[in-house]
């Protein structure tokens, strides 16, 4: 069924156009055109490209209020993640995940990079269909509404040399033939190393070997404790080990890269690996500010994630990767708006560099912006980035089908559905 949509303005290709028609058919844009007289469904605002999740836990979603005020560190905090972790069902996880993507819909995201690693039962038992986690979160994105591309993490220690604690039981397969015969059959876009404290080196060319071209993604760097442990055990940065053993390239993604030295940073760029700055956790978690700016100017493309989803906001992200960069280096300018918005979008991350544009051929995903709310009232049009906030999100299209309308998913309240699906995993 064909659909067409206007917008008085809309970030296409070549900028900010104006009075902009979108035709739509089998879920992707067979016309854009500017310089139309109004015609169909009229869409308010600022239409931007779906925007790219590129790095998402979805259960930490449960955390959100609940880990801020007590202190502590990351390590700390992950005490209260492996909690969370320890509840979880299929049918549990299902619930939530399908409210944390409800959520990321109604702020702009049409596409989720899921870095999966709760595989099995408590105490490591595999289900009796050993993707049931799996199957959980590919369900909970079809229901919510946006593309999932499902990340099976490689978990198999508890730090570097160190055997896995309970509650890390159950995200393990043993050894990394058991998991990649495991990831070989199962429903997997691609794959991740968790670090470089949970794969021990010895495992990290088969991890690579079983991506297959398919995204690869880990985190990096993200704690000074990490370089130091890596340093110590192999006498690499955790970039360098990577690189020693064959894990970075172009579908690589590094999450966080926080904590990088100048070759780290070379390294990656010479690669052709990107990194995903999730600037909101990197912020709650006290992890630090990365050199965003000099990884750009290295040739290492940029991407956005909301992480442990403290806040699910990828204008906020986006706006972050420039604010950080102010702070840290007392200039503003660091990142012009339209490097900026390729963050956003940098749907190549997660398998799919057809999407994040207003163009012909790409997937129908728009995400139209109003221009009239306190927050971004008199603003620019193609400074729309740096006044609006998830709550400005009024329409949702994705892959042709309109997953928010009016600023209301169409799954109904998704305050209730967290509220719900959070409820059953604190208790």
């Amino acid at each position: 069924m064909a659909e067409t949509y206007w917008a008085a303005h809309a970030l296409l290709p070549s900028g900010i156009a104006s009075d902009v028609a979108f035709n739509v058919e089998n879920g992707v844009f067979t016309a854009v055109q500017p310089r139309v007289g109004r015609c169909g469904t009229v869409l308010p605002g600022v239409v931007l490209p779906g925007f790219a999740n590129g790095h998402s836990h979805a259960f930490h979603r449960a955390l959100r209020g609940r880990t801020h005020a007590d202190g502590g560190t990351f390590w700390t905090w992950r005490e209260r993640m492996y909690a969370v972790a320890a509840r979880l069902d299929p049918e549990s996880y299902l619930a939530l995940a399908r409210a944390t993507y409800a959520e990321m819909a109604l702020a702009g995201i049409t596409a989720v990079g899921e870095f999966h690693y709760v595989h099995h039962a408590p105490g490591g038992r595999p289900y009796a269909d050993p993707y049931a986690m799996d199957h959980a979160l590919r369900q909970a994105a079809a229901e919510a509404g946006i593309r999932l591309t499902l990340l099976d993490t490689c978990y198999l220690t508890g730090g570097i040399d160190q055997p896995l604690g309970e509650p890390q039981l159950r995200f393990s397969d043993g050894d990394v033939d058991a998991w990649a015969e495991r990831v070989e059959h199962g429903p997997a876009d691609g794959v991740a190393v968790h670090s470089v404290r949970a794969v021990p080196r010895h495992a990290l060319k088969t991890v690579a070997a079983a991506a297959a071209g398919r995204p690869l993604h880990v985190h990096l760097s993200e704690q000074p404790a990490e370089n130091d442990a890596c340093l110590a055990a192999y006498g690499l940065t955790p970039t360098a080990l990577l690189a020693a053993e064959g894990v970075l390239g172009p579908a690589t993604t590094a999450v966080h890269a926080t904590h990088l030295t100048s070759g780290d940073i070379a390294a990656l760029g010479s690669s052709g690996t990107g990194a995903c700055f999730c600037p909101t956790t990197e912020r709650d978690l006290a992890d630090g500010i990365g050199p965003a700016r000099a990884l750009h100017d290295a040739g290492v493309p940029l991407s956005l994630g909301s992480d442990q989803h403290a806040v699910i906001d990828l204008l906020e992200e986006a706006r972050a990767l420039e604010l950080h960069e102010r702070l840290d280096t007392n200039e503003r300018g660091r990142f012009t708006p339209p490097q900026l918005y390729a963050a956003l979008t940098a749907h190549a991350a997660l398998g799919r560099p057809d999407a994040g544009t207003l163009a012909v051929g790409a997937p129908a995903d728009l995400v139209a912006v109003r221009a009239d709310t306190p927050r971004t009232a008199g603003a620019a049009p193609e400074q729309i980035l740096f006044a609006a906030t998830s709550a400005d999100v009024d329409t949702v299209i994705v892959d042709g089908d309109v997953v928010v309308t009016e600023g209301w998913h169409r799954l109904g309240s998704v305050g209730l559905l967290l509220a719900d699906a959070i409820a059953a995993v604190t208790a």
